[in-house]
Parts: structure tokens; sequence; C-alpha cells
């Protein structure tokens, strides 16, 4: 016990001894942060704010005009990047889309809307608020109807006049004056000499050219229904990829040129196995080009396409018909749910002890016919 006080007054000593020399080595050790300044500034010239971590920069959003959705989105969809709008048919996907244009083209903001299967109405997109003088309608697939309209005639008469006149007959081989080609001169030899020899002497000659005769193929078809041939003035239903690479074209001109507030891509009539073709290379593309341009890109599809491409995914549901009245069509309800946001509002960084309650990520809007009137 004698021992043990002994050590341990000992040990008190040479701590109270290196006390001056412990006091004089923190005056002269720089703090953590004078540190870190001093990298930095050292670095300054190869990595600008080396140890210090970036702020986190949230996306601006536009209004859809929904209030129920833009409340589950923190206030719309993001500026300068993707966001894909995926349903089947008849669950407003084209109603949404036709809302957040209406927003931007009443605010004397150009959009354009390129549609892949021509299924957009002017009258309906001129009721839901879109103002047509500011939206670029893009037409997949369909020829222009001014040319539809012509006869050959006047297909003939628009021509240059040097392209109507015949070419001048050339004479001799070429036209250079050495007589015709030889094969030329056997023409028709074997019909002129058939009635001077024996019919199982006939034989054609070997430098006159033979004709094939082509059989015709049975085509058998339904005797109750008339076959359907798509006219020139209706779309290429039959070739739904090269109406998709000429939307894919179009995008990528005017993400190239800019001065579009939103382009909506409308997918919507497209098969899944169609539009699951287009390469993830081009979705990319046009996110690092929404990014640079500052334009807003809705994709409405049936299939997830876009992927990690799309910085906000959103899923709508089959609507279903609103029973306001017995006889009477009133409208429809919609269900919305946000299947990937990657841009969100970061909370206080205290961190609570009890589970905060889950945030809502799914909506439900009403879309009303014209003649139900205000509810």
């Amino acid at each position: 016990m004698v021992m043990e006080i002994g050590a341990l007054f000992s040990l008190h000593c040479h701590i109270d001894a290196l006390k001056p020399y412990r006091r004089t080595l923190g005056e002269h050790m720089p703090s953590a942060a004078i540190v870190r300044d001093q990298i930095e500034a050292s670095l300054a010239h190869r990595i600008p704010s080396a140890l210090t971590a970036p702020p986190r920069t949230i996306r601006p959003v536009t209004a859809t005009g929904i209030v129920s959705i833009d409340a589950i989105l923190d206030g719309g969809l993001p500026v300068g990047a993707i966001t894909e709008v995926v349903g089947p048919e008849c669950s407003g996907r084209t109603a949404f889309a036709l809302s957040f244009v209406a927003g931007l083209t009443q605010s004397a903001k150009v959009c354009a809307w390129v549609d892949v299967s021509d299924t957009l109405h002017p009258e309906s997109t001129a009721a839901s608020g879109v103002d047509l003088t500011r939206l670029l309608w893009v037409r997949c697939g369909v020829s222009s109807p001014a040319y539809e309209e012509l006869s050959p005639q006047q297909y003939e008469f628009s021509l240059p006049p040097k392209y109507l006149d015949p070419p001048p007959a050339k004479k001799g081989l070429h036209g250079g004056g050495f007589g015709p080609h030889p094969r030329n001169e056997v023409k028709g030899l074997s019909e002129s000499i058939s009635d001077f020899i024996r019919p199982e002497m006939f034989a054609p000659r070997c430098a006159e050219p033979q004709h094939r005769v082509r059989s015709k193929r049975n085509i058998f078809e339904p005797a109750s229904q008339a076959p359907v041939r798509p006219s020139r003035n209706s779309t290429a239903i039959c070739k739904p990829w090269s109406r998709i690479e000429q939307a894919l074209r179009v995008t990528d001109l005017l993400l190239q040129g800019g001065g579009f507030s939103a382009i909506v891509v409308d997918m919507g009539s497209i098969s899944p196995e169609y539009a699951a073709r287009v390469p993830l290379a081009t979705w990319f593309r046009y996110r690092a080009a929404a990014e640079r341009t500052r334009t807003s890109i809705l994709l409405l599809t049936q299939y997830f396409c876009a992927k990690s491409s799309a910085e906000l995914l959103l899923r709508f549901a089959p609507s279903n018909a609103l029973c306001e009245e017995a006889t009477v069509f009133t409208g429809v309800e919609n269900c919305v749910e946000v299947v990937r946001q990657r841009f969100t509002y970061a909370s206080a960084n205290v961190i609570p002890l009890r589970k905060p309650p889950q945030r809502a990520n799914s909506a439900h809007w009403k879309s009303r016919t014209t003649w139900a009137g205000c509810r």
C-alpha cells in the first residue's frame, strides 16, 4: 500500500514538471482549421477547395398546374432534367403533360411536342390552356399534305423544263458512230426466223437476253373482310421503329438548337418492345444536353426506358370514372405515384430519436369534362 502511494506521488510530480512544455507545445502547434486552410491554399491551382465539401445544390422546379402533384414534388418538375411519366392508356399522362405545357406557354415560353404516333388533338390542346402559337408540334411518320393533294401532272409542271425534254437519240456505238451494239442487233432474231425453221430446231440465241417469267404468289385473304391498306396520308403503323428514329433525331436537333423551355416526347402509344430498343446512351446524351440548355424533357411511355438518366420517375395508374351523375359522364380520377426522385430537399442536420413519419409519394387529382361545369 505504501509503495502504491509513493508511485502515484512520483507520477504526479512528473506531470507537473511537464506542464510548461505542454503549454509551450500547444502555443506553437496550429489548429486543424489553420492546417486545412494552408493545404487548400497550396493546392488551389490544382484542386480548388480540396478539403471543403461542395454545397448541395437543389435543381429549380417548374409548377405543373396540379396542386396535389406539386405538393408531393416540392413545387413541380425539375428544370434541366428528364422526367419520365409511365402508365397505360387512358391514365392521365397526356392531361398531365398538357397542364405542364400550358403553364409554360402562358408565361411567354416556347415548348415543343414531339408526337411519335400522331395522336395529339389540337382542339383539346387549346382547350387545356396551351397557347398554340408558342408550341412546336412535330408529327412523326406523316408526310406533308401539300404534296399529297397534287396530281402527277402537277408534279411534272413543277419540274424545270430541262428535266422534261427527252434526251437526244444517240447513233452508233454509245453515240460514237460505229454502229449499234451487237447485243441490240440480235434482238427479235428468233421471232423473225421462226417461220423458216422447224419448231423442234427452234432455240433462243445465247446473245439474246431471256426474260424470266415470275410466277404469281397466291395470297389467301378472308372473304368476310377486305384487306386494309394504309393510305399515303396515314401514319405508317407497320413501321413504328422508323417513327421512333425520326422522333429521336428531331429531339436531338431541338436540344442542340436550344430556346425551348420544355420538350415533350410522346411515346405513349408505342409498344414496350419497340420503346425498349432505344439505347441508354441516347437518354444519357439527352440528359447532358438538357442540363446544358436548361430544358425540361418530359417523356411519356408505357415502359421504363430512360432508367438512371431520368431525374424523376412518375407512374400513373388507370383512371377511374367519377360517379357523380347517374347518366352523365363528368370526368375521371387519376392517381400518380413518385417511384424515384433524385433531387430532394435536405432536412435538418439533427437526427431525431424517433422515426420520422413517412413522406407521401402518391397523389390523386380529378380531370372533369367541359360540360360538367364547376363543382
